[in-house]
């Protein structure tokens, strides 16, 4: 079996509002694009990468893999990720990746986490991912921390979440560690808290920020620095577990974080560790150092959801439920539509690999919606109401 044809389609799908974050904001709509591997048996494997439209990419990346053959993994990540440094993407590499173990389940009639060990859990419990939002559903934006706890109760409510984490750096830091103290109150304590202001805080601030919290029992303080250092810094004055998507979140960094103590907790992110497999190697890792395991979200769509289920379900330390965006998407571009919560969770997907097919249908809609709304990566994320405004790391 040989790889002999790559295409790569660049989609976005609408949200149901605007959603904040410490360098800006996502305008409405997700965009991620989706590649197809297709082998000379006719069997065509799924990925999906974000970062703005990725096809020019997969373009340089092509005559490399084709004539490969996708169960040769490790032979196409020294050709794709290895060989040329400029050229080196770990999220490239990924989605090929998750196309080749497509194709692989495909051929085996196997799902994609018997290739990786087995499921150890049928489902993988989700948060709710709380973002300060414009444009909200009902109307307006959310000004304080009360829109903030409302919407978690309404998420809990409707998914059945048991979670949620803040995408903080967005409002004054008291603000927003005051609404985690008001869904403590509402919620309970069994409720998990987490807040994530993206590094964008002084040591300082997050320190302070950190001591507040310390009372409400919080799973764990995401990147409240910047950098190694930073973190390190705060995780020796507060008590509660620091966690990181950011600090490393590649296998060059995760040496010298473990040497300087910067984090307790690294959460898994398909394309920052190099794809299923990649995640696997990171979790080894953290087992031998005993560092927890939580799961990162993209704002994927369903393709990269499925392949983000089936790893988690194979990871019998990752505790913490995962990551996701998913909620905030208005549809998906695989046939069936979105994925189900049940209970606050996602059941892994059945059928050989990936266990999703594309909607041609939705993938032709949503190309030509992204025809239409553009690359806002490509304009840095940029905040409708504020223009001219730009983060500045540790301002505050």
């Amino acid at each position: 079996m040989k790889i002999i044809d790559l295409r790569a389609r660049t989609v976005a799908i609408p949200l149901d509002s605007q959603l904040r974050h410490n360098t800006g904001v996502h305008p409405g709509y997700f965009l991620r694009t989706i590649l197809e591997l297709i082998t000379d048996e006719g069997i065509v494997g799924l990925g999906e990468v974000g970062g703005g439209d990725q096809r020019g990419a997969f373009e340089k990346i092509k005559p490399r893999i084709i004539g490969m053959d996708p169960f040769h993994l490790e032979l196409i990540k020294l050709k794709v990720l290895r060989s040329i440094y400029y050229l080196s993407n770990a999220r490239i590499y990924a989605a090929i990746e998750m196309a080749c173990m497509d194709i692989q389940g495909k051929v085996l009639n196997r799902p994609l986490c018997d290739l990786i060990g087995g499921k150890v859990r049928d489902a993988v419990p989700m948060i709710g991912y709380l973002f300060w939002r414009y444009d909200r559903p009902q109307g307006g934006d959310d000004t304080c921390a009360e829109d903030v706890a409302a919407h978690c109760r309404e998420l809990h409510e409707t998914l059945g979440i048991k979670a949620m984490k803040l995408k903080a750096g967005v409002m004054p830091p008291d603000e927003e560690a005051r609404a985690l103290e008001l869904i403590r109150k509402d919620l309970g304590e069994s409720f998990g808290l987490r807040i994530d202001p993206n590094g964008t805080w002084s040591v300082a601030t997050a320190a302070r920020i950190g001591r507040r919290l310390e009372p409400l029992n919080i799973e764990y303080f995401e990147d409240p620095a910047w950098g190694l250092e930073g973190n390190a810094a705060v995780r020796k004055q507060i008590r509660i577990p620091i966690a990181t998507n950011m600090y490393p979140n590649k296998f060059d960094d995760l040496g010298p974080a473990i040497r300087l103590g910067a984090v307790d907790i690294i959460l898994t992110d398909i394309h920052y560790w190099e794809g299923p497999r990649g995640v696997k190697d990171l979790c080894a890792v953290c087992e031998t150092f005993n560092l927890g395991v939580a799961m990162h979200s993209g704002a994927e769509f369903g393709i990269e959801l499925a392949a983000m289920i089936h790893t988690a379900s194979t990871i019998p330390r990752m505790t913490f439920a995962g990551d996701a965006h998913y909620h905030y998407l208005q549809d998906d571009i695989i046939v069936g539509g979105k994925m189900k919560y049940v209970d606050g969770a996602i059941a892994v997907p059945k059928g050989p690999g990936l266990g999703v097919q594309l909607d041609e249908e939705k993938m032709a809609k949503y190309a030509r919606y992204y025809a239409e709304k553009g690359d806002y990566y490509a304009r840095f994320h940029q905040d409708p109401r504020r223009p001219e405004w730009f983060p500045v790391v540790g301002g505050t």
